[in-house]
């Protein structure tokens, strides 16, 4: 076991937290709510910013959404995006903005975190290459499909030791980048009509619950033991994700750098001379001229 000691970055513990959201459906409109708490919460214990939120959708609500998202009949063609963002900036004295827009390629992603509530691998792929091209930080990325699903928090960000990174959904789960498998994905997503009837009621408020809980663990402790949790609603299980390299690499994602071709070669040169070293120590034991630093 590899544990890896992570820190929130010395900024984010003076400064507002930047925070973009990705997607007002199924996921993102329970989750903004606990947002706002956490806000609250954070301000309460003297942080001296809280959270500064940015929310992202270009949808209208249908009335499928109602009851199964955080809508109500009233709201049916209203943007989910500027809706929920003017009702948490009514109720909880927030300035949060809202952007009917999806993001694409060209765009640029600069936050402290972009959490990603979204149906698609596409849209995950745009979002990862425009916070990349943005900068980087915190990436969340929570997805579902009928009953189970994974709140991932890594981060999209170059480090002065890259153990001490948190990998994100992307590296440890590639398929989700991955847009020619959306064509044979045919789970219903939290964007259409039929998931009302096919996709479990509860399964966006537990992927929100994790996601919520990683936020708070990361702001009141500063630090993670683990940086992601699977849900399976099915069995009733929750499994985390620890934050440990060997448990990254059961993923198929491993923190050691491959080698240049000079590497490798100065490696080998100190094999030959360890094992030069060794053989001369055998040596010297056999006719009692031990060294007495080995």
């Amino acid at each position: 076991m590899t544990q890896v000691i992570h820190r929130i970055p010395p900024k984010m513990t003076t400064d507002a937290w930047h925070v973009i959201v990705i997607g007002a459906g199924g996921t993102g409109s329970a989750l903004l709510p606990f947002l706002a708490r956490l806000h609250h919460a954070m301000l309460a214990l003297g942080h001296p910013g809280g959270i500064d939120c940015t929310v992202y959708d270009d949808d209208v609500v249908s009335e499928t959404n109602v009851g199964r998202q955080a809508f109500y009949p009233n709201d049916v063609g209203q943007h989910k995006a500027p809706l929920l963002v003017t009702r948490i900036n009514t109720l909880m004295g927030t300035r949060w903005d809202a952007l009917t827009r999806r993001v694409g390629d060209g765009d640029v992603l600069c936050a402290d975190m972009v959490v990603s509530c979204v149906d698609t691998r596409a849209a995950r792929a745009a979002i990862v290459k425009a916070f990349a091209i943005g900068g980087g930080g915190y990436y969340l990325d929570c997805g579902n499909d009928t009953d189970r699903g994974q709140v991932i928090l890594g981060e999209i960000r170059s480090a002065t030791s890259e153990s001490e990174r948190l990998a994100h959904a992307g590296e440890l789960l590639p398929d989700l980048l991955n847009p020619s498998l959306d064509k044979d994905d045919d789970t219903p997503s939290c964007s259409m009509a039929e998931a009302l009837a096919k996709q479990s009621l509860v399964i966006n408020q537990a992927i929100a619950v994790q996601a919520y809980n990683l936020l708070w663990t990361l702001f009141r402790t500063g630090t993670l033991s683990f940086n992601g949790v699977f849900v399976n609603l099915r069995t009733g299980r929750t499994n985390p994700l620890p934050c440990d390299t060997d448990a990254w690499l059961r993923f198929g994602y491993s923190t050691k750098k491959a080698k240049s071709p000079n590497e490798e070669e100065r490696e080998l040169d100190s094999d030959h001379e360890r094992e030069r070293f060794k053989a001369a120590e055998a040596r010297r034991y056999r006719f009692g001229m031990m060294s007495s630093n080995v």
